[in-house]
């Protein structure tokens, strides 16, 4: 596990050192090299020796130790030494190191909002980067774009043992997680919560505490999770949203998220919280 803090940064240093991380992305898809059943970053000097040409959307991400961090978009597709391979972030959970796996989240999220705000979305003039602050800026009319970033709220319900857990069509076959759901303009964190648990199966709930939150590039999310009690109501799936839910005992619970997500730590801690209270 990488124990060096990162800090995060705008201005790039006037130096360069072939020990810079690099986070070279095509589309959604990191380059990374393999390493058993491991993956890293490359470093600049390796990011040459691959072949590999960092191309548009350029830019500086911080400091991870004593280790400079960049990002890029790939221009070109060049065969690909046995070693390296370009792969999802979802891909690499429990592959690449969690702090590298963050910077990576971050990085793809800068080269997305970079590669859809070159144009003005007012009076569709070509941006240009703005310095020091990330932001990209209409020159004609003073339109500033900076990256985007989606509040999503998550909830545990809570029934005495019992936690409410559902699945989404879109999950691994047979896994279960909290219901979360994304703010909309006008609510706060806490209203969200009671509406999408509310939409999603008619359940009604109090006592909201938080919990923590994490940064989410799928594509852009800030997931924020708390922890509510149960008041009233019986489980009704929110046809074509959720496609089953139910109560569960905690010493039979599904298949859950991957320990790296936000909604595993939720779990495993409440779950750790209710045994302690009966032991």
């Amino acid at each position: 596990m990488c124990m060096d803090i990162f800090v995060p940064g705008i201005t790039e240093p006037s130096q360069a050192s072939d020990s810079d991380l690099w986070f070279v992305f095509n589309a959604d898809r990191l380059l990374v090299i393999g390493e058993g059943e491991s993956a890293r970053v490359p470093s600049r000097g390796e990011l040459e020796e691959l072949g590999v040409a960092a191309g548009r959307c350029r830019h500086y991400l911080g400091r991870l130790g004593e280790r400079d961090c960049f990002t890029a978009a790939f221009e070109a597709s060049p065969e690909l030494p046995e070693r390296a391979e370009w792969q999802g972030l979802r891909r690499l959970f429990g592959r690449i190191d969690e702090t590298v796996l963050a910077i990576a989240g971050r990085a793809v999220q800068i080269i997305e909002w970079d590669d859809t705000h070159r144009y003005c979305g007012r009076c569709g003039s070509a941006t240009g980067l703005k310095q020091g602050e990330r932001a990209r800026v209409c020159p004609d009319c003073g339109l500033a774009g900076y990256p985007c970033l989606s509040p999503a709220v998550m909830g545990l319900v809570r029934r005495g043992r019992e936690l409410l857990l559902a699945r989404s069509p879109h999950f691994p076959e047979g896994m279960y997680s909290a219901l979360a759901g994304f703010v909309e303009p006008g609510e706060t964190l806490e209203q969200t919560l009671q509406r999408e648990v509310r939409e999603e199966v008619g359940v009604e709930i109090t006592n909201l505490r938080y919990f923590d939150s994490q940064p989410w590039p799928f594509p852009h999310s800030l997931m924020i999770a708390f922890v509510a009690d149960y008041v009233s109501g019986e489980i009704v799936p929110q046809p074509g949203e959720i496609e089953a839910a139910d109560w569960f005992g905690i010493d039979r619970l599904p298949r859950l998220p991957h320990p790296f997500s936000i909604a595993r730590r939720l779990i495993d801690e409440t779950v750790a919280s209710i045994a302690k209270s009966i032991a």
